[in-house]
């Protein structure tokens, strides 16, 4: 399973950024995909979660209403629309993806799963700059 994250850069505060995450070796099929950041001397925590099998999306209190997680299934690419963005939203962006979602409450699981930080597969990061 490779993931790769691009769009990551510098942006001042109060813009947008869109990162984008493509999955090979891996199934989009009924499993999980979210975003993660971790900032300087600090823990590494949830931004967003979606099981790709539809359902509630997950967002951190810190992001709601703010970014925005969606999915090409037909690109099995994940992506993170970021608006609104304050400098405490620098950080390294990883991109990460969790399978044998359970049919039936998969988006809770994707997102307890997102909040634990027990996904299986991860990116490289990408570093995202507000300033």
């Amino acid at each position: 399973v490779q993931l790769v994250e691009s769009g990551g850069g510098s942006v001042e505060a109060g813009g947008s950024l869109r990162l984008s995450c493509q999955a090979s070796g891996y199934s989009f099929s009924s499993n999980c995909m979210a975003w993660f950041r971790q900032a300087p001397g600090q823990a590494r925590e949830a931004v967003a979660s979606l099981y790709t099998g539809g359902g509630e999306l997950y967002y951190a209190a810190s992001v709601k209403g703010r970014f925005t997680i969606s999915q090409d299934y037909a690109k099995n690419t994940v992506y993170l629309q970021m608006n609104r963005l304050h400098t405490w939203d620098t950080a390294i962006y990883y991109c990460a993806a969790q399978d044998e979602a359970p049919r039936g409450y998969g988006a809770a699981w994707c997102a307890a799963r997102a909040r634990a930080g027990t996904y299986t597969y991860w990116g490289q990061g990408t570093q995202v700059t507000v300033s």
